[in-house]
């Protein structure tokens, strides 16, 4: 008896070629001459709060503010980063910095 036949033994083996500079074929190059455009201080500020939100390490996230989030990690110890803190601080009312990614998803 012959050796065991697996489902990749009915197709063909294909290799993808890569084009120039180890592009590969559905990537699409930066136009020349145009640098990537540096996010805007409130841009770069949402990032670092989305990020906490998907840092399982300071617990859940769902049905609390951010603000509050950051709060029962310190109390646990859990050393959650300053500069979220001072960033939620200084927007005490805007959802979009106060809310976490989740907040509209039905618990």
């Amino acid at each position: 008896m012959g050796r065991k036949r697996l489902i990749t033994d009915s197709y063909p083996v294909v290799k993808r070629r890569e084009g120039p500079a180890g592009h590969s074929k559905g990537e699409l190059a930066p136009e020349l001459g145009e640098e990537p455009q540096p996010l805007s201080v409130d841009e770069a500020e949402l990032e670092l709060l989305r990020q906490f939100d998907l840092a399982w390490q300071y617990g859940p996230c769902t049905g609390i503010t951010r603000l509050q989030r950051w709060y029962r990690a310190e109390q646990m110890g859990l050393e959650p980063p300053p500069e979220v803190r001072q960033v939620l601080q200084t927007h005490p009312g805007d959802p979009r910095f106060q809310c976490s990614l989740w907040h509209l998803y039905p618990l």
